[in-house]
């Protein structure tokens, strides 16, 4: 997690009337918040977050807004005055007598409609919010577009012009207060684009549909139950170290003793529950420390090219010309070697790695691109998730065979052959092998299995999903599977409930008489039982929503305006590994006496009891 705002960075900005918005910081670039006014991208560069900005009246010889950081003692100078004050209370009983309090010349009355009876009357000023208030709109815009004092003016002058004021309680003139702030002052806050703001965000302020209305709580509880932590540092596989025929590379063999740390993921949700489950993992985020430490070395080496440059400029000036032209013909007669990598060498970790299924060409992992990583783009810049995230589809998982960018076998040429190419056709040939060793190794590695765990977040069926996924998670890993409804995880459960365990034990399925342990683990199930009851254990299902709550004295409940939707749940249990053959107890046992001594019983009854 970033600890200040770094060029071309996502943001989440949170405006006083509650709304979100989510802006990227482009330097160079003016933000313009509406009502609120707009400043220069810039001035956000390099500012910390979690900590509310204020946009400034323009001074006279500059065209753009400044912004100040807000102190904390100025935000809630209020809540401090109110607390350090003796005898602070706030009564809750004199509030509905303060505002329906009726004088003379009651103009207004509220009457039963069946009874006849006067239920509530009071005054026109009372009830007319409009007649208390003597600025007119005309003055308050004229207010506005002075814009003194970011608009703290607008709402002190309003307040000494409520005729009224001095009538409202503690309650209603701190919520009048507040209404008035949210809509004048031109105050923000940022915070960093995480997981939990951006589905937040998602949900309240864009299609909730799209994370298949999955809240921060319930990804929260995803990650738990799926065991999602950092598996360990990167361990990749050694180049194979390309030869002088291209034909004679070859893959390198899978370690699958190192192949530790992996989730299987299936994800519907536009790759948020990728970066959830990356923000885990620690492979979401670029080390900030990284970052600045490249930059100053790059700096330093150009600081040193130029000094360099400069020394043989000072003290070979007069046959300066000759030697470069000297060093540009000797240049163009030799071939350029670059130190580059095989065509066969995987960019790929084996451990601490995230393995998404999808079902179309490519995964929609669009969410991705506000942490700046694109799944789609094949010369991306460094990122953490491009030697940790592994895609593949359904039928390279099912059936490889059938797809031809894994069964096809890889392109050759001779080195003679490859330099009579142009440079385009060449450069489609190591990319295509590039692409070959990839798939294969990516294929290969999933269907080895081994997973830590299983994610899923579909809205496919979850029992299909298990049925081709189940046999790749290693013994005792979890699995978590969310789903918007109730009814599929139901049904899921069931089929893993006591009773189907019971009929798989006692014999009454005849097609897996003479099946071994491992076969019964990939079996392709049947009408009535579509998947091995004994491979799942602890199986539940479960559900959570967290709500906001007002907390004010006298006045503390939750908050009744919450956007509605559905409440997800989820679906966890263990992978278990059934033994092969029967179970048998063997050991040293100490035989108990199954028989009362009657010799005993004899002396116990002629023996009197004391008392």
């Amino acid at each position: 997690m970033y600890s200040a705002i770094l060029p071309n960075s996502w943001v989440v900005l949170k405006l006083p009337t509650g709304v979100t918005r989510t802006i990227t910081i482009s330097p160079n670039t003016t933000i313009s918040l509406g009502k609120y006014g707009s400043f220069p991208a810039n001035l956000l560069i390099g500012r910390p977050y979690y900590v509310t900005y204020e946009i400034q009246d323009k001074r006279p010889d500059e065209e753009f807004s400044r912004l100040r950081i807000v102190p904390t003692e100025e935000l809630y100078a209020e809540i401090f005055a109110d607390e350090a004050a003796p005898n602070c209370s706030t009564p809750a009983a004199e509030a509905t007598d303060a505002v329906l309090s009726a004088k003379d010349g009651v103009e207004f009355s509220l009457v039963d409609a069946e009874s006849g009876d006067v239920v509530t009357k009071s005054s026109r000023e009372v009830i007319d919010e409009n007649a208390r208030q003597t600025l007119t709109q005309e003055e308050i815009e004229e207010l506005k577009q002075k814009g003194n004092n970011a608009g703290k003016d607008v709402i002190a002058k309003l307040l000494l012009s409520h005729t009224a004021i001095d009538q409202k309680t503690s309650y209603s003139l701190a919520k009048y207060k507040l209404l008035k702030t949210k809509k004048y002052v031109r105050r923000f806050q940022i915070v960093p684009v995480d997981a939990p703001n951006l589905a937040h965000w998602q949900l309240e302020d864009r299609e909730a549909s799209k994370i298949m209305d999955m809240r921060a709580e319930m990804m929260a509880l995803v990650g738990c139950w799926g065991n999602v932590h950092y598996g360990g540092e990167p361990v990749f596989l050694e180049d194979p170290k390309a030869t002088t025929d291209q034909g004679e590379e070859a893959c390198a063999p899978i370690q699958q003793d190192l192949l530790k740390g992996r989730w299987l993921v299936v994800d519907d949700t536009g790759g948020m529950l990728v970066a959830a489950m990356a923000e885990r993992m620690g492979i979401l985020y670029t080390q900030e420390e990284e970052s600045d430490d490249s930059f100053r070395e790059a700096t330093v080496k150009e600081e040193e090219a130029v000094e360099t440059q400069g020394e043989d400029v000072d003290t070979e000036m007069a046959d300066g010309q000759e030697t470069v032209a000297a060093k540009k013909t000797e240049d163009e007669g030799k071939p350029k070697n670059k130190n580059r990598p095989s065509d066969f060498a995987i960019p790929f970790s084996q451990t601490n790695t995230i393995t998404v299924v999808h079902g179309a060409s490519q995964p929609n992992l669009s969410f991705l691109n506000y942490w700046n990583f694109d799944a789609t783009s094949p010369n991306h810049p460094p990122h953490p998730l491009l030697n940790h995230l592994l895609n593949l589809s359904w039928l390279q998982l099912v059936k490889p065979e059938l797809d031809t960018s894994y069964s096809t076998p890889p392109l050759k040429a001779t080195p003679e052959v490859l330099s009579s190419w142009k440079p385009t056709r060449r450069g489609n040939f190591h990319r295509k092998r590039r692409r070959y060793a990839r798939i294969r190794f990516i294929v290969d590695s999933a269907r080895a299995g081994g997973f830590s765990g299983l994610v899923c977040a579909s809205t496919m069926d979850p029992v299909s999903i298990l049925k081709h996924t189940l046999p790749l998670i290693d013994g005792g890993a979890p699995i978590a599977i969310y789903s918007p409804t109730l009814e599929p995880l139901a049904a899921l459960a069931d089929l893993f409930s006591v009773s189907r365990r019971t009929a798989w034990t006692s014999g009454s399925v005849p097609e897996i008489a003479d099946k071994t342990a491992e076969e019964l683990e990939r079996w392709e199930g049947s009408e009535d039982f579509p998947l091995n009851p004994m491979l799942l254990l602890g199986t539940s299902i479960q559900t959570s929503r967290a709500r906001r709550w007002q907390v004010l004295p006298g006045r503390t409940h939750p908050l009744m305006t919450e956007r509605g939707g559905t409440d997800g749940y989820i679906f966890t249990a263990w992978k278990a590994k059934p033994a092969d053959g029967r179970i048998a107890a063997r050991g040293r046992f100490k035989r108990r006496k199954t028989e009362p001594d009657s010799s005993a019983m004899v002396e116990a009854v002629e023996t009197p009891a004391s008392s």
